[in-house]
């Protein structure tokens, strides 16, 4: 049995303690935060699960193996830092932190500890994410082209991070997992119209093996869309997490080249039978079992600090009108 404590307990924090109190062999010892009469609700439901506002009596108790952070970012490193100095493991949600210099730090702590770090990036852990994965992995679309995703809404709007923090952090870390790469020239363009936030932001990557890819994420959209077109040598896939059903088709089309003309090949489109699962109850099974067997996670505090560095550098990008070569980063095989 892992024993574990929630820090923050806003919408994803309520997430979070179903699917932990829901996982074999974990048990939710703590939950705290700075409001405690957000606590309330708890008391009814999980009546064992001790209440607190002070984190540093998590932090004192021996027992607790691991800390779950579902805080705003700008909380994430102090109170990861804080728990690995205490023993403990962390679960971050997503993103790792604010800023590179303080991923980095994080995974210094972490290497000193021999603590883990895992990232909640959400999308890894979905059903639809992982088909992806095995379709490319196993070569029915060929050689990747290029990717376009789309992910817009109207709202939410964040205080602390801009919309490429909050939004592209998601098809970012959907990319270094697919194609187990960083990207290594960035070209960002970003717009802010309601405050010191940008709302808008259209990121262009370059990946090795001359794969191109471009991000668009909004907070300024009234309509919700999550669709990320993967164009391959041989075949076509978009995925489309919106969709109830159906979320991945696979699109038999492509170009044909010869001496003397160019051809277009149309054939069946197939949509692949999905599983069922919440990709939270996945992400906290996994957690636990990591705790268990002290395996790397697939996204590992060396992931979380990539994705960080990508956005920084894309933020860099935007603010500056200069494109960004990134030298020396970590792919998440390091």
């Amino acid at each position: 049995m892992k024993y574990v404590a929630l820090v923050g307990y806003g919408y994803w924090g309520t997430n979070l303690l179903r699917n932990f109190v829901e996982t074999k062999n974990c048990e939710v010892v703590y939950v705290c935060d700075n409001d405690i009469t957000r606590l309330k609700p708890i008391r009814k439901r999980y009546p064992s699960i001790i209440l607190t506002s002070n984190y540093d009596e998590i932090l004192f108790d021996k027992e607790i193996d691991a800390v779950i952070i579902a805080t705003p970012t700008r909380f994430h490193h102090d109170l990861a830092k804080k728990a690995m100095e205490a023993g403990k493991d962390v679960l971050i949600e997503k993103p790792m932190a604010l800023s590179m210099s303080e991923a980095k730090d994080l995974v210094v702590v972490s290497k000193k500890t021999k603590r883990i770090i895992m990232v909640d990036h959400t999308f890894l852990f979905t059903p639809a994410v992982r088909k992806l994965k095995t379709i490319i992995d196993n070569g029915e679309i060929g050689d990747i082209v290029y990717i376009d995703s789309v992910r817009t809404n109207l709202g939410l709007f964040q205080t602390d991070s801009n919309v490429s923090f909050d939004l592209a952090t998601h098809d970012i870390a959907i990319l270094q997992y697919l194609l187990n790469a960083s990207p290594t020239v960035i070209t960002s363009v970003a717009e802010s119209f309601y405050g010191t936030q940008e709302e808008i932001f259209y990121i262009h990557l370059n990946y090795p093996n001359k794969i191109t890819c471009h991000l668009h994420v909004s907070w300024l959209s009234p309509l919700k869309v999550r669709k990320m077109m993967i164009v391959g040598t041989k075949k076509m896939i978009v995925y489309d997490d919106v969709e109830q059903s159906e979320k991945i088709k696979i699109y038999d089309k492509g170009v044909v080249f010869d001496q003397i003309r160019i051809g277009y090949r149309s054939g069946d489109v197939n949509s692949p039978n999905i599983d069922i699962k919440e990709a939270l109850g996945t992400m906290a099974l996994e957690f636990i079992d990591t705790l268990e067997t002290r395996k790397e996670p697939v996204s590992n505090g060396l992931f979380g600090l990539s994705i960080v560095n990508i956005l920084e550098m894309s933020n860099n990008s935007s603010r500056s009108s200069k494109t960004i070569i990134i030298k020396n980063i970590n792919d998440n095989k390091k």
